[in-house]
């Protein structure tokens, strides 16, 4: 935007722009619960005003999800809870450290069922809604976020847009991905830190054997939704060195494991029956040069919020959807926890299920769940991940009737349409050999 024309649009609707203690002071009160959003996505400003009334106000409890940056002024500056609590719908690295100081209460949910719950079943006082740099029509994106903002403000009492200059300024296909400065009730601007990045360690050997075992059962033409983490990036690493070809994206997470299939030529979209020619996503997170990328060349992109990317039906309207997402363990009869140890929370459910759905009802599609036949305990001993049964106090995350594929370094097991002991001598050939026996003597013992 020119400084004319961004004069123009801020004198349209000077009487909503206000400092972000203002707005914090007009707009929360105690009891409230106020929505913070999901992902890389932050209201900085907002958070930090918040925060300067500790005290002053009691009890508000604030709403977020997988937040990657360092810190969340509200829990740190109000240890002992009495003005905040801070409730999470998906832990990620640093609301596992504040779980372990009790410091974040989580939330179970499935994000395809997210709107519904916002609209029928929670309560939303104030949305602290993180936005990009208006245009001259007051048109602001939604940046690396879209999430389910939009229910949630149009079921919110107060709304706050926080104009953060960093964030890429795409509005999606039809407006999919923006809102506009009239849509609020208060308007902060202020100078931010640059957006957090996502950064991931080396794709270990075990990592490599996964995606070479996953990346074989890609078609052409395959239609990708990559969980985040080093199987789904090995296995868009291995696909852009590979001679397939018209890939396209429909993800929950679009990451730098797309723009790697960019780069490589192989990201077009082109064979998609939906969103043709557009990679389709609800949040980004990742390098600098991935908000880049959306920032200027919005035109490849459909961003949406969770109703669009997350509904199964939509997602089995395409053919060849590939699904990528990591577990934790798995038992003999194919039950999944991708989500916990024991009763302590590690992450959530989040879009996992969504697009196993997806998957499963897609024409030529397929659901992976990969992870290493074992993992180092303490002592140093290994422990199977595959395991005859979800032990006590751990989640089941995706029943053994949605898992259609499952990938260890060993292999993979097919196990859509198989017996009971039929999944289990498939879960057994990719299991570490060192836990086959034990396994097997389970198997024989309880499913015949």
């Amino acid at each position: 935007m020119n400084r004319e024309g961004n004069l123009t649009m801020i004198s349209d609707y000077r009487n909503k722009f206000v400092t972000p203690e203002i707005a914090a002071a007009k707009a929360v009160q105690s009891g409230d619960w106020v929505d913070y959003g999901f992902g890389a996505g932050f209201p900085e400003l907002m958070d930090k005003a918040l925060a300067g009334r500790k005290g002053e106000l009691k009890d508000v409890k604030i709403r977020g999800g997988l937040v990657i940056r360092p810190r969340i002024e509200v829990v740190e500056c109000d240890p002992e809870q009495y003005s905040f609590s801070y409730y999470s719908w998906h832990i990620g690295d640093y609301e596992r450290k504040l779980q372990s100081r009790g410091l974040c209460q989580f939330i179970p949910m499935i994000l395809r069922s997210l709107p519904e719950l916002y609209r029928k079943h929670i309560r939303v006082d104030v949305a602290f809604v993180p936005v990009s740099t208006p245009d001259d029509n007051g048109y602001c994106g939604l940046g690396i976020s879209n999430y389910a903002w939009r229910t949630i403000f149009e079921n919110a009492r107060t709304v706050v847009f926080e104009i953060n200059e960093h964030l890429p300024k795409l509005h999606g296909v039809d407006g999919s991905h923006r809102v506009h400065l009239s849509e609020a009730d208060f308007i902060v601007e202020g100078e931010h830190e640059p957006l957090p990045l996502r950064t991931y360690r080396e794709p270990s050997p075990i990592d490599v054997e996964i995606a070479r075992h996953v990346v074989k059962e890609i078609p052409d033409g395959a239609v990708l939704s990559l969980g985040v983490g080093g199987v789904p990036f090995t296995v868009a690493k291995m696909l852009a060195e590979s001679d397939l070809k018209d890939l396209g994206c429909h993800t929950g997470t679009i990451s730098d494991a797309f723009l790697a299939l960019y780069r490589a030529g192989k990201l077009t979209n082109r064979l998609k029956e939906i969103d043709t020619g557009y990679s389709t996503w609800n949040l980004a997170m990742g390098s600098q040069e991935l908000y880049n990328w959306l920032d200027e060349e919005p035109m490849l992109f459909h961003p949406a919020d969770v109703n669009y990317v997350h509904s199964p039906e939509r997602i089995s309207r395409m053919k060849r959807v590939i699904s990528i997402n990591g577990g934790v363990e798995l038992d003999l009869m194919g039950q999944e926890n991708a989500e916990s140890a024991g009763s302590r929370q590690l992450s959530g459910t989040g879009g996992q299920l969504d697009f196993l759905e997806g998957a499963f009802r897609s024409e030529g599609g397929k659901g992976f769940i990969c992870l290493a036949s074992t993992h180092k305990k303490k002592d140093g001993t290994l422990k199977s991940n595959i395991v005859p049964f979800v032990p006590g106090g751990s989640v089941v995350s995706a029943p053994r009737s949605m898992i259609q594929y499952v990938a260890t370094e060993f292999g993979v097991a097919k196990l859509s349409g198989l017996s009971l002991r039929e999944r289990a001598e498939a879960m057994i050939s990719i299991a570490h050999p060192d836990f086959r026996d034990e396994l097997g003597r389970y198997a024989r013992e309880n499913f015949g």
